[in-house]
């Protein structure tokens, strides 16, 4: 018999690996716009995080989005992340 495989993901705020229905995906469409994909199914380059304000602030601190997705990130979409991952727990 055999077993399904779980996707794992890394968390760009810890570091450590989790089942990727446990984070949430930061994802940047095809336009550029960066956003929290709550569903886990927009089109466009995804990292993952933990649902822990405190992940994002380590992700924001070492700039692992801006290296994740070639482009600076402003402060009113961390801002914006943040309390999408507050209000989604």
């Amino acid at each position: 018999m055999k077993t399904k495989k779980v996707p794992l993901r890394m968390c760009t705020g810890c570091g450590e690996m989790f089942d990727k229905r446990t984070l949430v995906r930061v994802v940047k469409s095809p336009e550029g716009e960066i956003s929290l994909d709550l569903t886990g199914k927009a089109a466009g380059r995804g990292a993952y995080v933990c649902k822990n304000p405190e992940c994002l602030k380590k992700a924001r601190k070492k700039k692992a989005f801006e290296r994740v997705f070639s482009l600076s990130i402003d402060d009113t979409i961390y801002e914006r992340m943040e309390e999408e991952i507050r209000n989604a727990e």
